[in-house]
């Protein structure tokens, strides 16, 4: 087993919306900073969120204080080509993991975030076209290169990491980690043998939309409305006024050590995510949980 020398905080920033909240330059610094303030120090980015723009604006922030740089691991995406308006030969939605392609976007993140480097760069979305020796020797060229020193995926089966990790390996690189959707609402990773995959590879998986997009806290679907009442329960039970805390820490109990992803600008919500630290659910609080998810109990 290769040793990942990648260490990432114990919670993620993610900036996927950075572009709706319409912060001004000293904002965005004063957001990073409270992140970092608050012990998260990983940095969590791709080439297409906001249409671009997103990985402009924070590097505009970093910009009036770069000394932050070697306080943050950035991290950044790259595989998915949208039919973007500023991309007119675009006609469909599809995915690129050629050689070319992943170059021209890690030198377009590295411009747009205002670094000479990636600390993580991830495969956005598993390519069925992707040539797995093609894409395994850029990730090569990119390290010895300088521009990229660790890399992962985003989103894939087990069997698609493998076969990336079995042209990865004989080259000494490792895939550190997969980042996947996790949560109460949809616990797909948990039963595909993604979760298991990790604990084996001895990985952290990166876990978004922890809060499934706030369905948890708005949908009126049975399965919603199962979560809510659980949550609030156990949320009551440990004296707590939110129940987001509530569903990290059911995240968190995961032995596959999940890092989940915080996608607010909202400082309190950031800290609420942040205070699930302190929670240890006991298995049949867990279990509560899981079953309020599937509607039944385990077998």
């Amino acid at each position: 087993m290769m040793k990942n020398q990648f260490e990432m905080s114990d919670f993620i920033a993610g900036f996927w919306r950075l572009a709706s909240w319409h912060y001004s330059p000293q904002q965005r610094l004063s957001l990073i900073e409270h992140y970092l303030d608050l012990g998260v120090t990983t940095m969590d980015h791709a080439d297409i969120y906001g249409q671009l723009q997103c990985e402009i604006l924070f590097g505009e922030a970093l910009s009036i204080k770069p000394s932050l740089r070697t306080k943050i691991q950035l991290i950044s995406k790259c595989g998915i080509k949208p039919t973007f308006e500023s991309a007119p030969e675009r006609y469909v939605n599809h995915y690129d993991t050629s050689e070319q392609h992943i170059f021209t976007s890690v030198d377009n993140s590295l411009t747009r975030l205002g670094t000479d480097h990636l600390d993580l760069l991830l495969i956005h979305r598993p390519d069925p076209l992707m040539n797995a020796d093609e894409v395994a020797l850029t990730f090569k060229k990119l390290q010895q290169s300088g521009k990229v020193l660790h890399f992962g995926v985003s989103n894939f089966s087990t069997g698609q990491f493998e076969l990336l990790q079995s042209r990865l390996t004989p080259m000494n690189i490792q895939l550190i980690t997969n980042q996947v959707e996790i949560s109460p609402y949809n616990m797909t990773s948990l039963h595909d043998g993604t979760l298991e995959q990790c604990q084996q590879h001895r990985i952290s998986p990166m876990a978004w939309s922890c809060l499934s997009g706030g369905e948890i806290f708005t949908s009126q679907s049975a399965q919603a409305i199962r979560l809510r009442t659980v949550l609030n329960h156990i949320a009551n039970n440990h004296c707590v006024k939110d129940i987001s805390p509530i569903v990290y820490a059911w995240i968190n109990a995961l032995p596959s050590q999940p890092k989940p992803i915080i996608g607010s600008g909202n400082v309190q919500r950031i800290k609420n995510a942040i205070s699930s630290k302190s929670i240890s659910l006991d298995k049949q609080e867990w279990f509560s949980i899981w079953e309020a998810s599937t509607g039944h109990s385990v077998p």
